[in-house]
């Protein structure tokens, strides 16, 4: 990849030497130069050419001096690094241009040998940091679409010998699901839902992540969540009081001759379940979630749910009743279960 280089100098010979000296590696198109005869002309290029790479400055110009674009230079552009070619190489101004960020100082009479070298240096020192800012941008990216345990989880050293690998946890599973949803898109323009949802969605993300469960998945208008560690049965029923509230207070959407007031379904269930990467090493494309008949019922209770109830089994009634208010309901019949099964619903 071709570098561009900016020499910034009022002598005008300067750029018939820099021309001369690395010919060859213009003509291979490794280096590319741009001129500037002071600091303001300096900064005129580098608004035209984002690019750059590398300065290669004078210090005694006229009208805007090298260590004054010094201090410009982080404004115009963070990642590109500036080496100082100057005559005035006594220890005050050399310490002065690396205080306000030089990255390497050359002299005059110049030794194009040895400032090909430091330019290659200091290229070497703006690939890294491109590297690390565009890595730092793609994690940032990459947090909007996986969910902050699994990035944890990536980060161990066993990560990519243990892609099929899982463990017994015991935890709580919540789904959530917006009631009514799907029969308010038929009137709605398309970004028009994906706003409406997303807003929705950021309501329940925040009251999740407040009781420290994680975010397993978004489908559709409804959302998997996942508590573990201490007291995750209980953290799980207080972020669905609190998701259920929320929805319950935004505000009514109107969609054509439709008033569209938001609310949620919510079944929750506690227990043993299966924790690991789940899909195909083939294909390479994996879920980090959890399975098992414990998750299974927790998504069979949401559906039984109505609008504004939160549905939890027997078992978790008797672990919660200590802690929250929970009715009776009875006994529903769900899918894939041979006997029905009693429902408690949890009030406050």
């Amino acid at each position: 990849m071709m570098a561009k280089i900016l020499v910034v100098d009022d002598e005008q010979d300067l750029e018939l030497l820099i021309r001369q000296k690395f010919r060859k590696k213009i003509r291979e198109g490794v280096y590319e130069f741009v001129f500037a005869q002071n600091g303001f002309e300096a900064l005129t290029q580098l608004a035209s050419h984002p690019d750059i790479d590398v300065v290669l400055s004078d210090i005694n110009m006229p009208e805007m001096d090298g260590l004054t674009l010094l201090t410009k230079l982080p404004d115009a552009n963070p990642v590109l690094k500036a080496v100082m070619v100057s005559a005035y190489s006594d220890m005050d101004n050399i310490r002065t241009a690396m205080n306000r960020g030089a990255f390497d100082f050359v002299c005059k009479p110049v030794n194009f040998e040895d400032l090909d070298i430091t330019i290659e240096k200091t290229l070497q020192h703006v690939i890294e940091l491109k590297k690390t800012m565009q890595a730092i941008k793609e994690n940032n990216i990459l947090r909007m679409y996986v969910d902050e345990n699994v990035l944890n989880f990536m980060t161990h050293k066993e990560f990519e010998n243990s892609l099929l690998s899982n463990e017994t946890i015991e935890a709580t599973v919540l789904f959530i699901d917006i009631c009514g949803f799907t029969a308010i898109t038929e009137h709605v323009a398309a970004n028009t839902v994906v706003g409406m949802i997303n807003k929705y969605f950021d309501i329940m993300v925040q009251e999740i992540i407040a009781q420290n469960g994680h975010i397993d998945k978004f489908m559709g208008d409804a959302v998997m969540a996942v508590f573990r560690g201490e007291y995750h049965l209980d953290r799980a029923i207080d972020a669905a009081l609190a998701v259920r509230d929320k929805m319950h207070g935004a505000d009514e959407i109107q969609a054509g001759d439709k008033t569209f007031k938001p609310s949620v379904s919510i079944g929750i269930n506690s227990g043993e379940m299966i924790s690991g990467n789940i899909g195909s090493a083939t294909l390479k494309r994996l879920d980090y979630t959890v399975i098992g008949d414990a998750v299974n019922l927790a998504q069979r209770l949401q559906t039984v749910a109505q609008a504004n109830q939160i549905i939890v089994s027997a078992d978790v009634y008797e672990q919660a009743k200590g802690s929250f208010a929970l009715n009776k309901i009875g006994e529903v019949s769900l899918k894939n279960k041979a006997n029905p099964v009693e429902i408690y619903e949890v009030v406050d």
